[in-house]
């Protein structure tokens, strides 16, 4: 599905230590492909709810779960910004999927943030030939109270691994992830560890979400693990006690998923005004009784009140893109400096992705809520043209966190120097 912004190339002038790949042609193909069949029926399975089963296989029939796999024979692996901008137009269709998309690239590189390099390449590589899907969250829990952050994951040590215990609530891939990538706590040590689950497993138990009010369709929900075994070699690495003491490069974890959810919020923004667009140019407008509408009931296209409506949502897109695409082209660089990654590297790249997720946010509800006053579909989202999809989709997305913070930090850097937190923490 086309969206209304221009997607622009976010190369730029490389630093000298890093040299980013080239873009392979082919996923753009693919992903518009994709996204044009996920768009055709993408409000009534929204409406239907449905765990996204047959949506996972598409994506596997276009070969994206794979995209970040390492380059080579047979291989056509690609990078983050590439990753970003597959996230973005799926999402233009689908944002639910596009969540998964998203969620899944940055999992998919749990290894490489807290693990050796040759652990990472092997999992990789294995994760890439039978596409697993992955889902799940590296958060460990923190020092509150457990009344406030409910129980952790558990890892007791036994004979040739650990057994995980706990539950933990998802916001996608619940019931449809091949593998699950977890922060658990060790009993023995107290040590924090990121541990690879098997779904499959016995003593593992899905709780699928119900009726969410948006991203119906991200499989999300809680899972229980009750008594699963776990061989140490699933064990990617451990966590420092003070997660600050974490390396830059582990840090870019959690900046890689909020900005991968920037671009599924863009995505939002560029589908709703796509579709709205198409609806006014061939909807006349309702006008009332006595009023002078100048002839523009019949040709609503040429109504100035309507273009300039139009011209002010679409700038807020292409001010949002503006912010998102220097951020994106700092976290892949910064990426791609692996453990060389510096703390005054990772301040600069948090600020960027902190600044896209403060513009984002705001731009999308306004455009979805907008659109929603535009098209009429405010009052008849049952059977009206689906323009709710859009605005209930942003509001559960932006509902994940707060610009606030992010605007504190972007302004403590400005003002004092002061680098953003480094946490592994969402």
């Amino acid at each position: 599905m086309n969206g209304v912004v221009p997607q622009k190339s976010v190369a730029g002038t490389a630093d000298p230590e890093v040299n980013l790949p080239p873009e392979d042609p082919i996923w753009p193909c693919v992903t518009r492909e994709l996204a044009e069949d996920l768009a055709v029926d993408a409000l009534a399975r929204d409406r239907a709810g449905k765990p996204p089963f047959d949506e996972i296989s598409r994506l596997r029939e276009a070969g994206l779960p794979a995209l970040l796999v390492p380059p080579g024979p047979l291989r056509r692996g690609s990078d983050w910004r590439t990753a970003c901008a597959v996230i973005r137009e799926i999402s233009a269709a689908d944002s639910s999927i596009g969540e998964l998309l998203a969620r899944h690239y940055v999992l998919s590189w749990s290894a490489r943030f807290f693990g050796p390099p040759e652990t990472a390449e092997a999992l990789e590589l294995r994760a890439a030939a039978e596409q697993w899907l992955w889902a799940g969250s590296t958060d460990i829990p923190g020092a509150e109270p457990e009344s406030e952050r409910g129980p952790e994951l558990t890892l007791t040590p036994e004979a040739g691994g650990y057994v995980l215990n706990g539950r933990r609530a998802f916001a996608a891939g619940v019931a449809v992830a091949d593998r699950l990538v977890l922060g658990a706590v060790c009993t023995s040590t107290d040590e924090p560890l990121i541990v690879l689950v098997d779904p499959a497993r016995p003593g593992v138990t899905t709780d699928p979400a119900h009726d969410r009010l948006g991203q119906r369709l991200t499989g999300a929900g809680s899972i229980d693990f009750e008594n699963v075994p776990v061989p140490a070699d699933h064990i990617l690495g451990t966590v420092p006690h003070d997660e600050h003491d974490a390396s830059p490069f582990a840090t870019l974890a959690p900046l890689a998923l909020r900005l991968a959810l920037v671009h599924v919020g863009l995505g939002i923004a560029e589908g709703a005004l796509a579709e709205a667009r198409d609806v006014s140019r061939a909807t006349p407008r309702t006008w009332p009784a006595g009023s002078d509408h100048g002839g523009y009931a019949e040709h609503p296209g040429r109504d100035p009140y309507l273009l300039l409506a139009y011209g002010e949502l679409v700038a807020a897109a292409h001010t949002a893109a503006a912010v998102v695409e220097p951020a994106t082209e700092a976290l892949a660089r910064g990426l791609a400096r692996g453990r060389e990654l510096s703390d005054d590297e990772h301040a600069d790249i948090a600020v960027l992705v902190a600044a896209a997720e403060a513009v984002t946010s705001r731009s999308v509800m306004h455009i979805t809520t907008r659109i929603l006053e535009l098209t009429g579909g405010a009052d008849s989202p049952t059977d009206g043209p689906g323009f709710d999809r859009f605005w209930r989709n942003a509001r559960v997305l932006t509902g994940q966190g707060s610009p606030t913070h992010r605007l504190r930090d972007i302004g403590d850097h400005f003002l004092n120097g002061t680098r953003p937190p480094s946490t592994l923490r969402i």
